[in-house]
């Protein structure tokens, strides 16, 4: 059974910085394709960044601020937020990508205060 789980949200200031973690059992990321994705209030769940093998993806509002990253060894994957903006508020989640239904976590709610 496949479980991901989301750490590392808190409440920050603009401009100010997180790094979120998603360990996974279950799943081997080494393997997988995998994604960070948001939901903020009242909005459909956006894919945030991605990576496959070690090539990144990045959606523009978050491109050149936040950074994916993975361990392979600790079946971690990693997102390094930086210059957070009131508008990254939002609970962010990992899964594979495209996303698989089933492996939706609880996420990690991240708030930014302007």
């Amino acid at each position: 059974q496949v479980q991901l789980v989301e750490s590392g949200g808190g409440l920050v200031q603009t401009g100010g910085s997180l790094r979120l973690s998603c360990e996974a059992s279950g799943i081997i990321f080494s393997f997988n394709a995998m994604g960070w994705y948001r939901q903020a209030p009242g909005k459909q769940r956006e894919l945030v960044a991605r990576i496959i093998t070690y090539t990144t993806y990045y959606a523009d509002s978050v491109k050149g601020r936040f950074t994916i990253s993975r361990d392979n060894a600790k079946n971690t994957m990693y997102l390094q937020m930086n210059s957070l903006k009131p508008e990254d508020t939002a609970v962010y989640y990992c899964n594979t990508n495209p996303p698989q239904q089933g492996y939706w976590g609880q996420g990690t709610q991240v708030t930014v205060s302007s």
